[in-house]
This record gives structure tokens, C-alpha cells and sequence, in this order.
């Protein structure tokens, strides 16, 4: 697999306004070429959306969801731009489908991005470590370290995990999904997970 580098992330990531994370998934499908990878992204229907990055999410829907015992609750805060989109039947299954995943997989974040920094370094250092004592090239201890660190983010970041209803899918490709097919902007604005304990 070519190297990419973070230059060319950040230039995909201004010409196109997409982050960071699909830049560089786009950029390695695309072998380091730029200009196939905005394609990429264009395909996907995520530069166009996100020229829309200024426009305000005031509309949206609380989605729900309660465990059958009523002992868990999962609740998504999604929001768009307009009414219209916040009434559509898709948009509101999208965020029952979030609350869901909320309450089952419980998420500590939305995206890669809110994780604080101190704690991917420290994730990171954790898993230096484990391979390190395995006597591993650093190159490789290295490799190893970043395949354990996007595992953590499967764990604790919503928009990484596999999706409950069908685990081909990660929660990012649903929201994208969602995104081309209403073409508007759509947040996830907040995530909580409600329990009884003991």
C-alpha cells in the first residue's frame, strides 16, 4: 500500500471540505492519487454535502430507543437543516437506528475527532508497549499499534462501529448513506445511554 501523506490529506481535505479519516480512506482506494480520490469522495456524494457545512441544523428528531425490560434507553439527538427533512420518514428511521446503536454498543463518542488527544496517546502507548515486549521491528510494533488503535475506535466512537442491523456496514457508511440520499446537512448531535444498575 503507497504511504500517504499528511500533506496530501489536508489538501484533499480543503479542496473537498470532508474529514480527515475519509480523506485518507479515499486517498489509500485511490493508491495516493488525488485526484481519483476526490472522485471517490464525490462518488460517495460527501464534497457536495459538504459545501453545506455553513448551513445551520436547527430542525431534527429526538430518536429512541427502549429496551423491552424498560431497564435501557438509548437516546440520538439528530439534527438538519430544514423541517421538511426533519418530518421525512428515513431521517427519523435514521435516528431510532442511531438510539439503537446507542444502546446497544454504547458508544463513548460521535466521531474520531472528539476523542480527546491525551487519551489516543495514551492508547497508543499502551499498545507500543504490549508489542514491543514481543520483540518486534518498531516498524512493524508500529503497524501493529495502529490496527489495536482503530479497533479502540470501533469500540468507543459511533460513527466507527459496525452497525447492530448488519455489521458489513460501519455506522459512518449508514450516515453517508443518509446524507446523499436527503442532501442535506444532518448531525448527530449528542448521544446518551440510560440505565438501571444493580
Amino acid at each position: 500500500m503507497v504511504k500517504i501523506s499528511m500533506d496530501v490529506i489536508k489538501q484533499l481535505r480543503e479542496k473537498s471540505g470532508v474529514g480527515f479519516a475519509d480523506c485518507k480512506v479515499a486517498l489509500e482506494e485511490a493508491n495516493g492519487d488525488l485526484e481519483k480520490a476526490y472522485e471517490i469522495l464525490r462518488k460517495k456524494g460527501m464534497a457536495k454535502l459538504a459545501k453545506r457545512s455553513d448551513k445551520e441544523t436547527n430542525a431534527g428528531y429526538v430518536g429512541t430507543y427502549v429496551h423491552h425490560n424498560g431497564q435501557l434507553v438509548g437516546i440520538a439527538v439528530v439534527t438538519t437543516e430544514t423541517d421538511f427533512v426533519s418530518r421525512d420518514e428515513s431521517f427519523q428511521t435514521f435516528a431510532k437506528e442511531m438510539a439503537m446503536q446507542v444502546a446497544s454498543q454504547n458508544p463513548e463518542y460521535i466521531n474520531i475527532e472528539d476523542v480527546p488527544a491525551e487519551r489516543v496517546a495514551k492508547e497508543k502507548e499502551i499498545y507500543m508497549a504490549e508489542v514491543e515486549k514481543t520483540g518486534k521491528p518498531k516498524a512493524i510494533a508500529e503497524k501493529i499499534a495502529s490496527g489495536k488503535l482503530s479497533k479502540f475506535y470501533e469500540e468507543v466512537v459511533l460513527m466507527e462501529q459496525p452497525w447492530v442491523k448488519d455489521p458489513s456496514k460501519k455506522i459512518k457508511d449508514v450516515y453517508n448513506e443518509i446524507l446523499a440520499k436527503l442532501g442535506e446537512k444532518i448531525l448527530v448531535r449528542n448521544i446518551y445511554r440510560i440505565t438501571i444498575s444493580g
